[in-house]
């Protein structure tokens, strides 16, 4: 189990993938960026980030490599067949779904369907056998092969989504089982999260709304087959909502109907200087600097010399940047240089996010702030590993002073025009 939080969570979110927190028709990824702001922001220092996809390990890091989605603290694939914390597979997972299972057997029963178009290899797993089959056979195939694998002695779930996957699995796999026997394994740990929010947009994440202890968000882009199971079994839930916003930004509508905390995302903060909300904290001020080095370059804000000044104010004026490269940089000339930069990527799709931040005090009034920060130009995506050391200014209160910056390539996202970095 995840070992990165003391106690209990204070929210475990734990959302589909594909149409629930990407948005496949916005290649802008204007929710999914909103939602990375406010959860670094706010709570990845004391929350849980749960995916539970359908998708398989090998078809789940494609997304990733394309898509800015944060890291997550545990990952639940292949339709909850599959758990991963951090990088560790749950191998007492694996043995658990083995029970009256013979994947040979389910192989061999789905080759008499010939309606039945069996999905890419990389979507076949141990514990998950995939096809896809017309909406209009769906329910009556369903319904003879449970017939005809429970007569061989298997128990299994034939789930169907998007109106065309079917999967068949071990009785006991799925996404909600799955959940379910992590919240069992926190509670046995005496850390059970203490609100878990569940979100999907389809028929394969009808389980998530079923367990009895979390609330549910069904974005506001839900497929038809999970519209009609919440109609028939769930309308009068008032611990389950249909949203009305498309995908990530249908999340965060939920979290602000539950109240589970902050919901306003930094990127929806237009301009730093004039918001009347302080918000005093190292990861807050971290993803405030980089949601503005971005519109900046992209000349979102305007071009404004107040904008440089107020920077070099919470600069300290003998910090240093070390480069990627290592090249040791004074952050006053770094914050010139940035200056010179207005609008070199206007129009372009160019997007910074951090991931995986974390934050130490290691003195009355220092921290040290560690994170990865991403930077998409076009399609080439850039990180490094991020060291920064800031205190609290005595003569300002809840402001921040940047004493130093230390910044080395991720393995296989260094930048071959490295020169041209910046922060």
């Amino acid at each position: 189990m995840d070992s990165r939080l003391n106690g209990s969570a204070r929210l475990m979110l734990v959302s589909d993938l594909d149409y629930t927190m990407v948005d496949h028709d916005d290649p802008r990824n204007t929710s999914l960026l909103r939602f990375n702001a406010l959860w670094e922001a706010f709570y990845r220092h004391d929350s849980l980030l749960v995916y539970s996809t359908g998708r398989s390990p090998v078809s789940y890091k494609p997304l990733w490599n394309v898509k800015p989605l944060l890291t997550p603290d545990i990952t639940i694939m292949s339709v909850g067949t599959e758990i991963v914390c951090g990088e560790l597979p749950d191998d007492a997972w694996q043995l658990h779904l083995n029970h009256n299972w013979d994947r040979n057997i389910v192989v061999e029963e789905t080759l008499k369907f010939p309606q039945l178009t069996p999905q890419a290899e990389a979507e076949q797993r141990p514990h998950k056998v995939s096809f896809y089959v017309d909406k209009v056979e769906a329910t009556e195939i369903m319904n003879v092969l449970s017939q005809r694998l429970a007569k061989r002695g298997l128990d299994v779930k034939i789930i169907y989504s998007s109106g065309i996957a079917l999967d068949v699995l071990p009785k006991g796999a799925g996404k909600g089982q799955a959940l379910a026997y992590l919240l069992n394994k926190f509670k046995i740990n005496g850390k059970l999260p203490c609100n878990t929010l569940v979100c999907g947009d389809s028929g394969n994440d009808v389980e998530l709304f079923s367990l009895p202890e979390v609330n549910g968000v069904m974005v506001g882009n839900a497929q038809e087959e999970l519209l009609h199971w919440y109609t028939q079994n769930a309308k009068t839930n008032r611990r389950i909502l249909h949203e009305t916003e498309r995908c990530a930004a249908g999340i965060l509508q939920a979290i602000g109907y539950f109240h589970l905390g902050p919901n306003v995302s930094p990127r929806d903060i237009k301009d730093f200087q004039k918001c009347e909300v302080n918000i005093f904290s190292p990861a807050y001020e971290v993803v405030k600097f980089y949601l503005f080095y971005e519109k900046w370059r992209r000349a979102d804000v305007e071009k404004s010399e107040q904008y440089m000044q107020n920077l070099r104010s919470i600069f300290h004026s003998l910090g240093v940047f070390v480069h990627p490269l290592g090249v040791e940089l004074p952050l006053h000339q770094c914050i010139d240089a940035m200056s010179r930069l207005y609008g070199d990527k206007q129009g372009n799709q160019f997007w910074t996010w951090v991931d995986r931040l974390s934050s130490a005090q290691i003195g009355s009034d220092t921290w040290l702030v560690k994170f990865y920060k991403w930077e998409l130009n076009e399609n080439e995506r850039q990180c490094t590993l991020t060291t920064v050391l800031i205190k609290s200014q005595v003569e300002v209160p809840d402001t921040f002073t940047w004493l130093h910056m230390h910044q080395t390539w991720l393995d296989c996202f260094g930048n071959e025009h490295a020169e041209r970095w910046l922060f």
